[in-house]
């Protein structure tokens, strides 16, 4: 039995409190997320030459790559596109379908 089930002893692998859940809508949002952000990877506003081109080899392409994907992650645990609160909100409707037809 996880945390969650313990402290929600309703909670089903689909309830909107499944930890495991939450991490993967988020994940999901901050992957979509980052591709809007990749752009601004290879801007030259970011980079110290003038035509944009990665001059600190791999390791600067590395953490850009780094950030964006931190910098995507954190919008998206603060509300980001509203994607993952979709996902959730889907699968908390589908538990609740399963539970009134199972009452039925």
């Amino acid at each position: 039995m996880t945390a969650i089930t313990q402290l929600h002893p309703g909670a089903s692998p689909n309830s909107p409190h499944n930890a495991k859940l939450e991490n993967a809508a988020h994940e999901f949002e901050a992957a979509l997320m980052k591709e809007f952000i990749a752009p601004l990877e290879h801007d030259s506003l970011f980079s110290e030459s003038s035509d944009g081109a990665d001059s600190g080899g791999g390791s600067e392409s590395t953490l850009m790559s780094f950030g964006s994907e931190a910098m995507a992650k954190a919008i998206s645990e603060h509300g980001g596109f509203g994607i993952a609160t979709r996902i959730l909100d889907h699968f908390h409707a589908t538990e609740k379908g399963k539970e009134k037809a199972a009452r039925s």
